[in-house]
């Protein structure tokens, strides 16, 4: 009877949890493209991209192949793997649908894996029910970065997989969940990070004299071998491609120490864009009390992977930050795979490490705190509501919604005005994003890629030279990284995001037409009007405004 009672209220707790998680994904389902998502990384890149990847007809096109809709063609190995569940999803499906879904998938199987990590590995006690499943619910609800899949949010399900072969476990499920996890998440934005870690894990296993574990190891390479093959476009471009990209021009190595020292303090805080955990104040409270309470019982042996934890956790984040420490700089410019890979990524991990983190410290207060107790059930709880509060609906209210950014009505009028085929001419977008010309079939000149011929940066770079001599801070970023390949002027600088509503006009921009139409430009959708720009040989065709729209573009022909 006792086991059946534990049972069915850890089925209403389960049932409770994932009611929540569909609850949360709701306006997604209700709003559609009035709903309200990320824009950073997001609506002005991501979802374009598999759009125009979609229309290309390039989605088995050779490694040599390109996206002629894109800077007058675009390495198809740009745009990522063919065999990628998310590149399927917006193949098969309208933009939002299959956002939709993605989300629906990340989710559940971001809360599965925690709970399956946490109930069978670290906290297998009955009454830690709530605990294991609040955690988890909190776990599935952050605000994951949408393209990344799986790539940090099905950690926790991996680990569960290779802790059940490390222990000699042998079940068909653990195979199944590495073979096909890398199908549904990145190797480089997540999974690279987490394979060498288990490198690192077994390795310390031999270390410390339990042998050699050879179906562990052998987990880890079947996995690693499957996101290879997988991500093979990435391989040949890594290896074989020789042709200088922008990724040769990423200089990453140039804050000084006390800019990388208060870096560590504030990622080991708040996080990053890419991984946002949330855990600024009911996790980092909970963190700090199990801690105080492991040095004031002193509790290191038995709490040793929580205290192992904690140290990881903040190891990483000053791992992140001092990656862009100046000191890295003559190693950089000597090993020069060191600018072109990103290996501050391993701050990618922190999600699984603060969520079980989390779990552990909620366990720790719970065991050894008769007064903090109590409040266990407050901290888990205020936790999960801190995330619905940061639902995107809410988060973005204040920015466009999908078909607001898009503008699919009024870039159709912009089409037929122009009345002629989009692969004919040539455009570029200043004070809005090139994703959104981009996602209406144009093709752009401009676009946000970080890995692109350097030659094309070259020659695009000579449209602005001026505007770039003006403003260190778009010369530096433009030179010293190029992933917006945008047209940038000295007075919008990093802004594009020009609403209709603004007053502000273009003065005495400097931009030449001359490279600009050598690289086929024929037009520019600007999002302000532009004081001078007769002067620059450029004549106003039109101004196209829409109620569906939060832009009002002029249309510029170059003379």
């Amino acid at each position: 009877m006792s086991f059946n009672k534990f049972e069915w209220e850890e089925r209403k707790l389960l049932y409770i949890a994932i009611s929540m998680i569909l609850l949360y994904l709701a306006p997604l389902y209700i709003l559609g493209e009035n709903a309200h998502i990320r824009v950073h990384d997001n609506l002005d890149s991501n979802l374009a991209w598999y759009k125009v990847l979609k229309e290309s007809g390039q989605l088995f096109g050779g490694v040599d192949s390109t996206i002629p809709q894109i800077i007058n063609g675009l390495p198809r190995n740009a745009m990522g793997t063919e065999f990628s569940g998310i590149v399927w999803l917006y193949t098969l499906f309208p933009t939002m649908t299959a956002y939709m879904i993605n989300q629906t998938i990340t989710r559940l199987f971001a809360f599965l894996g925690m709970y399956l990590l946490l109930k069978q590995h670290l906290l297998p006690q009955k009454q830690h029910r709530f605990i294991i499943i609040g955690t988890a619910l909190a776990f599935a609800l952050t605000p994951f970065w949408p393209s990344g899949m799986l790539s940090t949010l099905g950690m926790p399900l991996a680990l569960w997989a290779f802790l059940h072969i490390r222990s000699g476990k042998k079940d068909w499920k653990n195979y199944l969940v590495l073979t096909l996890l890398p199908f549904y998440s990145s190797f480089v934005l997540g999974f690279f990070f987490f394979l060498f870690a288990m490198g690192i894990f077994w390795l310390t296993d031999v270390i410390r004299g339990k042998g050699w574990n050879l179906r562990f190891f052998l987990s880890i390479a079947f996995m690693t071998s499957i996101f290879l093959l997988i991500e093979y476009r990435l391989v040949y471009s890594f290896i074989f491609d020789d042709e200088p990209n922008t990724r040769d021009e990423y200089f990453h190595a140039r804050l000084p120490l006390w800019w990388v020292t208060r870096l560590t303090f504030k990622n080991f805080v708040l996080g990053h864009t890419h991984v946002m955990t949330v855990h600024g104040l009911f996790v980092l409270l909970t963190t700090l009390l199990a801690l105080f309470l492991i040095i004031w019982n002193r509790l290191w042996k038995q709490e040793k992977v929580f205290v192992f934890l904690f140290i990881l956790n903040f190891s990483l984040s000053a791992w992140y930050a001092f990656w862009f420490f100046e000191g890295w700089l003559p190693l950089t410019e000597r090993f020069h795979f060191m600018d072109t890979f990103n290996f501050a990524r391993f701050h990618f991990l922190r999600p699984l490490v603060i969520y079980v983190g989390f779990a552990l410290g909620l366990n720790i207060i719970w065991n050894y705190s008769k007064t903090l107790k109590n409040i266990v059930p407050f901290l888990l709880i205020g936790q999960v509501a801190l995330l619905v509060l940061f639902n995107d609906e809410i988060i973005y209210r204040k920015k466009p919604s999908v078909k607001e950014f898009y503008a699919e009505e009024l870039f159709q009028s912009i089409e037929e005005h122009i009345g002629r085929p989009l692969e004919d001419y040539r455009v570029a977008s200043i004070g809005i994003h090139p994703a959104i010309a981009q996602y209406n079939g144009f093709y752009t000149l401009d676009t946000y890629n970080n890995f692109y011929p350097l030659t094309y940066k070259y020659a695009f770079r000579e449209i602005m030279d001026k505007e770039l001599a003006k403003n260190k801070r778009i010369r530096t970023y433009f030179d010293e990284w190029g992933g917006r390949c945008y047209l940038f002027t000295d007075q919008l600088g990093k802004h594009y995001m020009i609403k209709k509503n603004s007053n502000e006009r273009l003065k005495e921009v400097q931009l030449k037409m001359e490279p600009f139409k050598k690289l086929g430009g024929e037009y520019i959708f600007s999002a302000l009007p532009i004081d001078n720009a007769k002067h620059m040989k450029l004549q106003l065709v039109n101004v196209f405004e829409s109620k569906s729209s939060v832009w009002k573009i002029y249309l510029y022909k170059a003379m």
